[in-house]
């Protein structure tokens, strides 16, 4: 890729591989079909126990919001954007703790930081099944589950593109799937646990499946063993003991291109955007008349088809180009918003209560299938822009980053909402759908950005 000449190393930190020439990979083994399936196999149950659990986050914003209704509850007069809170302070973590995540699987090797994920995850989830404060459930459900979260989700999403070459694209989207397909099964198992038993045993059940089968499944992510010899490399002199508490710093030549802005702009503002919807599909479906397992079944439709696409869309990505792939994807996340979603918020009014039900409908399988393809897509086109050397410090400045934006982005979002007002009736939404299909817009226009330059000093290819 010629992308040596164009960063040379520094001495910064996470940026030494070349100090040490990593053996050839001839001298090293290839990776058997058997190990590919093995890792694809792991990084989809740790999605599917994890994000999964985290995107399913709608039912429990839908419950919290019934009961800031209600006296004598931990909820009782709270406004929509501090519940919202919750859910946002586990997705911002889960991505914003990449840069220190990317230290510790890089310095420790991902299995030991994936086991202790999962660990985490399941205190959490425990945890705030005790909480009887908003302050309580921000840290344990927000904060603790967000940690084991990012301790579980960055280094799978790190290890699995290693071993894959020409089948990248598909096989992230195995993996990234994982969270597409718990979500269609957790909403509905949530809601039925909690409709018997209570929101409280229903985080306590999560919690403990999670303590048991993501440990089983991190055991399996290692780095590819051509991979690990780069980042042995780039670990060299750097202390077990202390060097968790130090992040990789992206080399600054590759900070200041403008691939590297334009690919940092995107993820912000597709992740300020992103995340919105998944938390008020319940409320929203509420808001139309739809009881509380109905308004669930809309979180279940999204995910059943963003299960579906993300294979596809995967495959797609590998065939035609994964940069033009997430270009396309992102442009039709906010086309769904503009086109179904906010035409929906009429309903009453300007569009019958059947169209805006059938508008809803076909925002939820839409947006399902287009919206979360960044996720996966974005992770994957890293080793073509950057090289495979400065491939896990990009990688976790980026994570970061899309962190920040989710942090900012569903609070900042929920405050359009007047008051306690999210599931009294669909026009409150109008000024959200906007905002959301603005930051969608916008993070595709950044994404074409990442197109151009990308495709800059090579040769003529549409394929990219």
């Amino acid at each position: 890729m010629g992308e040596e000449e164009k960063y040379p190393e520094s001495s910064q930190p996470g940026e030494r591989e070349v100090a040490q020439a990593p053996p050839s990979e001839d001298e090293l083994p290839k990776p058997t079909k058997l190990r590919q399936v093995m890792i694809v196999a792991a990084g989809f149950i740790t999605m599917f126990m994890t994000c999964a659990i985290i995107f399913a986050y709608g039912v429990y914003q839908a419950i919290y919001e019934q009961m800031a209704k209600e006296p004598n509850t931990p909820f009782t007069g709270t406004s929509t954007s501090v519940i919202s809170l919750i859910g946002t302070l586990s997705i911002a973590i889960m991505s914003m703790g990449g840069p220190f995540v990317m230290t510790w699987a890089k310095l420790y090797s991902p299995q030991p930081v994936i086991m202790a994920g999962g660990v985490v995850f399941g205190l959490g989830c425990i945890l705030a099944s005790l909480s009887e404060h908003v302050w309580e459930f921000a840290l344990t459900q927000g904060v603790l589950v967000g940690m084991g979260t990012c301790m579980a989700y960055v280094p799978t999403m790190s290890v699995a593109p290693t071993w894959f070459d020409k089948r990248r694209g598909l096989a992230m989207g195995i993996v990234i799937s994982g969270s597409a397909c718990g979500s269609m099964i957790w909403p509905p198992v949530l809601r039925a646990i909690t409709s018997h038993l209570g929101f409280r045993n229903a985080l306590r059940i999560s919690g403990c499946l999670v303590i048991l089968f993501v440990p089983l499944a991190g055991f399996t992510l290692r780095w590819e063993p051509n991979f690990k010899a780069k980042v042995r490399g780039q670990m060299a002199g750097l202390s077990r003991s202390t060097g968790w508490l130090k992040v990789p710093l992206v080399n600054w030549q590759v900070a200041k291109s403008r691939k590297f802005v334009a690919q940092a702009l995107g993820c912000f503002l597709q992740s300020a955007g992103y995340s919105t919807p998944l938390f008020f599909y319940a409320a929203f479906a509420r808001s139309l008349g739809y009881s509380d397992s109905m308004g669930d079944n809309f979180i279940t439709i999204s995910n059943a088809s963003n299960f579906v696409s993300r294979i596809v869309i995967g495959y797609t990505a590998d065939k035609f180009g994964r940069l033009n792939v997430l270009l396309l994807t992102t442009i039709m996340s906010s086309v769904a918003v503009f086109a179904f979603w906010l035409p929906a918020t009429f309903a009453g009014g300007s569009v019958s209560q059947t169209s805006a039900d059938a508008l809803f409908i076909m925002f939820t399988i839409l947006y399902g299938c287009f919206g979360s393809a960044y996720i996966s897509l974005f992770p994957a086109s890293l080793i073509e822009l950057f090289g495979v050397q400065h491939f896990t410090s990009v990688n976790g400045a980026l994570y970061l980053i899309r962190g920040m934006g989710a942090f900012l982005g569903t609070p900042l979002t929920g405050l359009l909402l007047p008051g306690q007002s999210a599931l009294s009736a669909p026009f409150n939404y109008e000024r959200v759908t906007i905002t959301v299909g603005v930051l969608l817009f916008a993070a595709s226009m950044a994404t074409l950005w990442v197109r151009i330059t990308g495709a800059t000093g090579q040769t003529l290819t549409w394929k990219l």
